[in-house]
């Protein structure tokens, strides 16, 4: 599912209705789904009361819509016009021609009216403003929207539903209005917008739903950023043939490990055992076998030469270089540390020719910001799965940077550089090298925690070495690790989760999203 600005959005809107959907039928549609998915959550709706905040615009006829529906289907609802509508409004005539509540703030200077149907709500209905909105908004506007704000922190019950944004969210960059509500579910129309998942707006945004509305899904072809959904993950799946071995679903390398991060090539490890691969090999200082093994007992080994103890030696490059050839995954970089040792030995395997497929992770994105025009020597196939932190050394922009626009940064670097990246954090962007971008729907602080980006790593080398692409294997693997966290949060809570809750619980993700229907 594409992601779009909302120029996109206005553009896609435009062309649906030159080939021949109204735009009154677009709204009917949109209007309809939002009072379906509130019907959904809040189920039953009868006997509640619903306030309806209308705007201006097409976002306040969707909510008269919505109110129609939801009125028709047993709900108490009463609508607050906060802006003068069209008066050929035919969606605001159906309206009163119900006798639904219906008060204009022209009509309700004190807002009184407004005070007494808000205290009375079970939920209010944010159909103020959606992609159009760019002023500040003030006035009434802006009393009434921090009114419900007011009422909210003292009413935790109150729940708040925004149509397609919540109203004073910027639907490109993010950004927030002073007076923009904290809604606790969004319905978004159509397509998910880019600002949806760009801060501060994202944690006003709630849980994300997003409404079908009509508009023909060619009509988005050409956008370049796309929403990562269960059904692209249940797709992209590697097959699992019943007469298959262990070598059907390939072997990684994993180059992983030191003194002080034991744990990272465990967890490496793991994480690429855990998304099915055949087999996964450990190439890691000779000190360190014998405490991983007795942890990681389904794993080989390649005991290395050290520098000192539990630190691998640079001559290990031509034991690795010797044993790469049967493996369709090379991970590298996991714990390694940043000894001068190491890297040199990162230096002198990574220019190497004929080497396997490559994730690159931590240590190794640290090596790699040291060389002068790296990108320019690394040639083959290559994710780099840096967080902003590694991201800022390897492009010298600032973390605020890189930041301030996540999917614009990875897309630009992953086509000059021509490697596939995927920057980590909250709402984890996927680039190729060929423009495209993949956006994860998941935005878990349990997951910022030490280990973490290990057992991401290892999912990422898992798949590719099962035969996926390198951006396809990137944004499963993103997938798969954030549906993990979820479930974990689910269990546990996002305070305190251990990268390796992640492990266990990878396969019956996977298991789950076999057992889809095909029809979802």
């Amino acid at each position: 599912m594409k992601i779009v600005t909302s120029e996109q959005m206005r553009q896609i809107d435009r062309e649906c209705i030159r080939r021949g959907t109204p735009g009154h039928v677009l709204m009917e549609n949109a209007g309809r789904a939002v009072a379906e998915e509130i019907s959904r959550i809040l189920d039953p709706i009868n006997q509640k009361q619903f306030l309806i905040l209308v705007g201006p615009g097409n976002n306040g006829g969707d909510g008269l819509v919505a109110a129609r529906y939801l009125h028709d289907w047993g709900a108490e609802v009463s609508v607050y016009l906060c802006s003068p509508r069209p008066k050929d409004d035919n969606n605001l005539e159906l309206v009163q021609q119900r006798k639904i509540t219906c008060i204009d703030v022209a009509q309700d200077k004190e807002l009184t009216r407004f005070n007494e149907l808000l205290a009375s709500a079970d939920c209010v209905i944010d159909a103020l403003f959606g992609t159009g909105k760019a002023r500040p908004i003030q006035g009434v506007l802006a009393q009434v929207l921090d009114k419900v704000t007011q009422v909210k922190k003292k009413n935790a019950g109150l729940v708040v539903f925004a149509i397609d944004l919540p109203s004073g969210l910027n639907a490109d960059t993010g950004e927030v209005d002073p007076v923009c509500p904290l809604a606790d579910y969004t319905v978004t129309l159509a397509l998910p917008k880019l600002g949806l998942f760009r801060f501060p707006g994202a944690e006003r945004v709630g849980e994300l739903s997003i409404a079908d509305i009509g508009i023909p899904a060619e009509l988005a072809a050409d956008i370049a950023i796309e929403l990562i959904t269960e059904k692209w993950a249940r797709d992209a799946l590697p097959k699992r043939p019943l007469d298959a071995n262990k070598g059907t679903f390939g072997r990684v390398l994993a180059v992983a490990g030191s003194i002080n991060y034991i744990g990272a090539a465990y967890l490496a490890c793991s994480g690429a055992l855990r998304v099915g691969t055949g087999l996964v090999t450990l190439a890691t200082a000779s000190s360190l076998q014998p405490v991983l093994a007795a942890k990681l007992t389904e794993t080989t080994y390649l005991p290395l030469p050290e520098a000192d103890s539990g630190i691998i030696s640079s001559e290990a490059v031509t034991i690795i270089g010797q044993n790469l050839k049967s493996y369709h995954a090379l991970l590298l970089g996991c714990g390694l540390g940043q000894s001068e040792s190491v890297s040199e030995l990162i230096s002198s395997l990574l220019f190497q020719k004929n080497l396997p497929q490559l994730v690159l992770d931590a240590d190794a994105l640290n090596t790699l910001a040291r060389i002068p025009d790296w990108w320019q020597k690394l040639a083959g196939d290559v994710i780099l799965t840096p967080h902003p932190g590694e991201m800022a050394r390897l492009s010298g922009l600032t973390i605020a940077e890189i930041q301030s626009d996540r999917a614009g940064i990875a897309r630009k670097y992953a086509q000059e550089w021509q490697k596939t990246i995927v920057l980590k954090g909250a709402f984890t962007v996927i680039a190729s090298p060929d423009g495209n971008c993949r956006v994860s729907p998941f935005a878990n602080p349990g997951l910022a925690s030490g280990g973490t980006g290990d057992v991401l790593a290892g999912a990422i080398a898992g798949l590719l070495a099962q035969g996926l692409s390198l951006f396809d294997a990137a944004a499963l693997g993103v997938y798969l690790h954030g549906k993990a966290g979820e479930v974990v949060k689910d269990t546990l809570g996002d305070t305190g989760m251990l990268a390796s809750d992640l492990l266990p619980v990878l396969p019956g993700v996977i298991k789950q999203l076999r057992e889809m229907t095909k029809n979802r």
